[in-house]
């Protein structure tokens, strides 16, 4: 049995950028992981640009009345130089006229006769954006490996890109085992239920940023098992299966995995829930044998394999941060000998709270579940108001 964080660097060490790249267009870039770095074009801004809508004067004139010279909308050059007594009225973005070293706002400004005006504020900034203070051309404004958000499309925009590197996303094959499973469209009867691992693991592959291929129910057989891992090895450079990695006597997924090769890394980790959690290696493709009860697989999949395939693609950031938040209620627990993982919301106090969690089978907790708290090996009890460990859903 390994510990959480040994698998997390286990994961990380095996699954370093090997997905080849390829171009899209900007539109369908979010959400991918960039390539390559990238630089300006451009110098931003392009020219000492006015920050707001007012006149462009000079400070050692704001005593006395000023003449309006011109107008000055953006998207159009100055056409003549401000001197002493004299200002252009200013649209915010356009550039600052030769001569203007500040631009006062229209609020602080009334007009005292035909296109005179008089400063009434108080001087404070020079409302004046600098050229290149942002950025100069050359300057690298977004780095190989990031996330690429909507914040970064328009950089991307701004910088003219309008075909975007990025990694290739990788096909993950999703396997389900047990015989007690239906799909979503029958009722169960009896002993069965019905399968939402299925869709749940789908979900968490499209929001990885990977484009999933759903193997099904697979029988609970040694040689269905075979069968169905073999085609999803060929098919898929990660594949991911929940159930049959335990110790009962339908568990098949281990051996049949060493039988083709698959390099076992770990088969249990020291974690509530999520105990039965495997990891392989074949080549440049990877196995994750997840538990069957839908909160361990939902957690296993985002500490483990999200983290993979965020590092097959190379993101600097494959791994969700944790940060620290007082806890809202008291905590206990009998056993403390393993990590435990436990559902979690936030409320308004900016405070993080259990949800009522009843085991890994509890499939209902997750409906409000924005995070996890992480309760360390040891840990019996926590008390209102304690900085806890979380980490976001």
């Amino acid at each position: 049995m390994v510990t959480l964080d040994f698998a997390v660097s286990k994961v990380l060490e095996c699954a370093k950028a090997a997905m080849p790249t390829e171009t899209v267009p900007l539109w369908n870039s979010l959400g991918r992981i960039l390539a390559v770095d990238i630089t300006s074009d451009i110098n931003m801004p392009p020219f000492n640009k006015s920050a707001v809508d007012g006149y462009a004067c000079r400070k050692d004139d704001l005593e006395y009345s000023l003449k309006v010279i011109e107008v000055i909308p953006a998207g159009q050059m100055p056409q003549k130089e401000v001197e002493s007594g004299t200002c252009s009225k200013i649209m915010t973005g356009a550039p600052v006229p030769l001569g203007a070293d500040c631009v006062i706002m229209v609020e602080e400004v009334e007009e005292v006769g035909n296109e005179t005006i008089h400063f009434t504020g108080k001087f404070k900034k020079s409302n004046i954006a600098k050229f290149a203070e942002d950025v100069k051309i050359g300057d690298m404004v977004l780095g190989k490996g990031t996330l690429i958000e909507p914040q970064h499309i328009a950089i991307l925009a701004a910088v003219g890109i309008n075909q975007v590197v990025v990694a290739q996303q990788p096909k993950v094959s999703i396997l389900i085992t047990g015989d007690e499973l239906v799909e979503v469209d029958a009722k169960p009867v009896n002993s069965q239920i019905r399968n939402s691992n299925g869709h749940q693991l789908y979900a968490q592959v499209v929001r990885a940023g990977a484009i999933p291929n759903y193997g099904g129910i697979v029988d609970d057989t040694e040689e269905a098992t075979r069968n169905a891992i073999s085609n999803a090895l060929a098919q898929s450079d990660v594949v991911v299966l929940t159930g049959g990695v335990s110790m009962g006597d339908f568990d098949f997924v281990p051996n049949v995995l060493k039988s083709l090769d698959v390099d076992i890394k770990f088969q249990t980790i020291a974690v509530q829930p999520g105990k039965p959690t495997l990891f392989g290696v074949k080549g440049n493709k990877f196995v994750f044998g997840l538990p069957g009860n839908p909160v361990s697989s939902l957690f296993q999949f985002d500490l483990l394999v999200r983290t993979a395939i965020l590092a097959m693609m190379g993101a600097n950031k494959p791994s969700k941060s944790i940060v620290k938040i007082p806890l809202a209620s008291d905590f206990s627990r009998k056993r403390s000998e393993r990590l435990a993982l436990a559902p979690a919301k936030f409320n308004s106090k900016g405070e993080v709270d259990f949800l009522d969690y009843h085991g890994s089978a509890h499939i209902f907790s997750l409906a409000q579940a924005q995070a996890m708290i992480i309760i360390p090996v040891g840990v019996n009890s926590l008390s209102k108001g304690d900085l806890v460990d979380v980490r976001p859903l």
